[in-house]
């Protein structure tokens, strides 16, 4: 197992080994006491001036284009990570359905394994479906990156979409504990808790952070993707129904001890990540055709390992290592073989002048009745070695390797448990990036160049009847590729408080596991004939702010984007032309395809106002033309869908975020905070062709809340209400979203204690 890690593994235990041999330095410490006339002490804190930037304003003039969410606020309310992030500007998070549905992230037309999505640094799904941004509560996130194209070099991998990065609260500075809890609509209950601790003499240091989700997900549906078919096999479109078989139960903590702030270490943490989930699965790819008895339970056990360490061995020399070495299981199961409507009774067919309940045609609700296993064994370690060459120049080496081995076993023939198939994806990235700031600071550049390796391995057996004779027959596929990309970033500071940002990269994209091998819970089948996905993207924009007019602040940002795909990898959909009727495009199950080329150019936009540091409102906007640039189909005819909208996903989102800081209500030194959020989706379609009943329609939402913190400090009670006026609203495949909900939540804070 362990030559599968990093080489830089290997280095850091080495270096580690060395460091662990010497007992840490004892502290003596000497009293002394001054006294400073008052007049004097004042005086000279009149003359110093401090300056500096948050971590959120250097990120975001760094010369990426990228946001920052901060989660402080958002913490306090019924929120998710996601709903966070779907308010965000150039941010679509594709939901199937409410909470625990399968999630894809859509970053002005980018999505699936062009974008990556980390935790820490790391793949989220390395951690597995049971512990990813559908879960983690945004107490435990200390903020979200979010970049659109290039990534700086500790995100470096085969992404050129951009990624997400979320940050999880690392502070012990304070030895202080949260907890949370809250209740709402359609039986939705979330609890999360966390501690820090740290021993000032020693720096061992310990963080700790657990959550609970359990909801039965049962909102009405009532647009065209809900259907009832009667016994006469007519169909009734749209069909109002309260959604069933959709429960879902979560549980996931994570325990990290170890050392900060020490003489051979700013961050030396091992620990230990565990989640597991039970999904109910209500319905395929689109939603027609109800399910009841599918469902999968997951479980993931992952060991982590973060070290870094600033001036390591040498002045400027910086070292950072994230390694994550997971166990992930994947148990599936469907056996009911009756067929159902959304009113939650068997559906009926006429057999010999009678109406008799109609069986399913292979035994399960998708297919064949099914029991299965899937077993992940996961290495990724990421290395960073960075080193100061100059003032205002630095160069760091950046090495990442990712291995997946997947083992799948069908357990309702326990005699084929022998012939499992066995699948080993595995990559090796290296990349260098050269850093400068120059013209007194101003003009920041960042140049990238990667090299990729990627290996493809499976082993799968079929049982083959020749003239009556079975016999096993052993199918090996091998795949290997590599390949080179680049970019670069500029950032340059014109006048005070407004930079310039621009940024352009030529990369590939390989094919995930999923993508290739398939994952049945949920309903996306296997394709092996994959190709690796190139892009060329250009990034050009601005930020100005935050601009102060006495007791108002205003920030702007926009930001345009020119995006050629080459073999995109994409959810193949529905081509009208190869169907006869609308209930043709009610399909159960999908696969990723490489959809030839593409070309999306648009831009985004956000203004935020703040009046006397107590109104805080926000305006976003996001729009572009994701077209099919394909001239020529198999045949060398003109392609009949050149210059269409590639299908499925929406192109056209606005957001409009509003808070308002009361103090002193109902009690001295409370504060009340009152939340508005408006949301638009612009309308869509979901089949190539473009039919009129294929059309997703425009989506407005409204949400409102309000939190208050007793005198305390410690208590904070806060209401949401989501979706307020009941609104219609859809996203992949037109699976519809929960209409109004109304959700109660209590934080409390521990603190002082050890």
């Amino acid at each position: 197992m362990f030559q599968k890690y990093s080489f830089s593994i290997l280095f850091f235990l080495l270096v580690i080994s060395v460091f662990a041999q010497q007992s840490l330095p004892k502290v003596k410490t000497t009293k002394t006491e001054k006294k400073i006339k008052k007049d004097s002490l004042v005086e000279s804190l009149k003359n110093v001036e401090i300056k500096g930037k948050s971590k959120k304003k250097k990120l975001e003039t760094s010369g990426f284009a990228v946001a920052i969410i901060e989660t402080k606020e958002a913490s306090l309310r019924n929120l998710t990570t996601n709903e966070l992030l779907d308010r965000s500007v150039g941010v679509r998070v594709r939901q199937n359905g409410g909470i625990g549905s399968n999630v894809e992230y859509n970053l002005n037309g980018m999505s699936g394994s062009a974008i990556g999505i980390f935790i820490d640094g790391i793949e989220a799904s390395t951690f597995g479906s049971s512990f990813n941004l559908n879960n983690i509560p945004p107490s435990m996130i200390e903020r979200i990156e979010v970049y659109k194209g290039i990534l700086p070099s500790h995100l470096t991998g085969d992404y050129v979409g951009g990624a997400i990065n979320v940050v999880l609260k690392k502070d012990v500075s304070q030895n202080n504990a949260t907890a949370a809890v809250s209740y709402g609509s359609f039986n939705t209950f979330q609890s999360d808790l966390s501690a820090t601790y740290r021993d000032k003499k020693t720096g061992l240091s310990f963080r700790g952070s657990g959550f609970y989700t359990y909801t039965d997900n049962s909102f009405e549906t009532w647009g065209r993707s809900t259907t009832y078919v009667n016994h006469l096999q007519q169909i009734t479109r749209p069909y109002r129904a309260k959604r069933f078989n959709n429960d879902y139960e979560s549980v996931g903590g994570r325990a990290e001890v170890g050392f900060a702030d020490t003489k051979w270490a700013d961050q030396f943490f091992i620990g230990y990540n565990g989640s597991s989930n039970y999904t109910e699965i209500p319905h395929g790819t689109t939603m027609a055709v109800p399910y009841v008895g599918r469902f999968n339970e997951t479980k993931a056990h992952a060991l982590i390992l973060n070290y870094n360490k600033r001036n390591f061995l040498v002045k400027d020399l910086s070292l950072n290592i994230n390694a994550v070495r997971s166990y992930r299981t994947t148990y599936l199961q469907d056996t009911v073989g009756y067929a159902y409507n959304w009113d939650g009774t068997v559906r009926e067919i006429i057999e010999f002048g009678e109406r008799v309940p109609l069986k399913t045609l292979q035994g399960g609700q998708q297919g064949p009745k099914l029991i299965t296993n899937t077993e992940r064994k996961i290495t990724n370690a990421r290395s960073n070695l960075g080193y100061m060459i100059a003032n205002g120049h630095r160069i760091s080496l950046n090495h990442k390797y990712e291995s997946t081995d997947r083992k799948d076993e069908d357990l309702l023939n326990p005699t084929l448990r022998d012939l499992a198939t066995k699948s080993i994806v595995s990559k090796n990235i290296i990349s260098m990036n050269y850093e400068a700031e120059t013209f007194n600071k101003k003009l920041r550049t960042n140049i990238l160049g990667k090299y990729t390796n990627n290996r493809t391995d499976q082993t799968r057996f079929e049982i083959v009847d020749n003239q009556g004779v079975s016999s096993i027959v052993q199918k090996d596929t091998t795949r290997t590729n590599y390949n080179f990309g680049y970019g670069a970033t500029v950032s340059y500071n014109v006048i005070s408080s407004l930079f310039i940002i621009a940024s352009t990269e030529n990369s590939y994209i390989m094919p995930t596991e999923t993508q290739l091998f398939g994952a049945p819970e949920i309903n996306i089948q296997p394709n092996l004939g994959l190709d690796p996905e190139k892009n060329i993207n250009y990034n050009l924009g601005f930020r100005y702010g935050a601009i102060d007019f006495g007791k108002h602040k205003l920030t702007f940002y926009a930001n345009a984007f020119w995006r050629n795909g080459f073999d995109k990898i994409t959810q193949q959909v529905v081509n009208e032309a190869e169907i006869e009727e609308e209930a043709d495009a009610d399909i159960q199950t999908t696969r990723y395809i490489n959809l030839g080329k593409t070309q999306s150019r648009g831009f985004e936009a956000e203004i935020i106002y703040v009046y006397n540091n107590k109104l805080n409102a926000s305006f976003n906007i996001s729009k572009f033309n994701n077209l099919f640039k394909l001239e020529l189909d198999d045949n060398g005819n003109a392609h009949s869908l050149f210059g269409l909208q590639v299908p499925n996903e929406p192109y056209f989102t606005m957001n409009a975020n509003f808070q308002y800081r009361f103090n002193d209500v109902f009690q001295k030194k409370s504060i009340l905070n009152a939340y508005y959020n408006a949301g638009f989706v612009g309308e869509y379609y979901i089949v190539w062709g473009q039919p009129e009943w294929s059309l997703t329609p425009r989506q407005f939402t409204h949400d409102l809340g309000a939190s208050y913190r007793f005198p305390s400090k410690k208590l904070v009670a806060s209401i949401d209400v989501k979706n307020l006026f009941n609104a219609e609203i859809y996203d992949n495949f037109a699976i519809q979203k929960p209409g109004r909900g109304i959700y109660f939540k209590l934080n409390y804070t521990f603190s002082k204690f050890l």
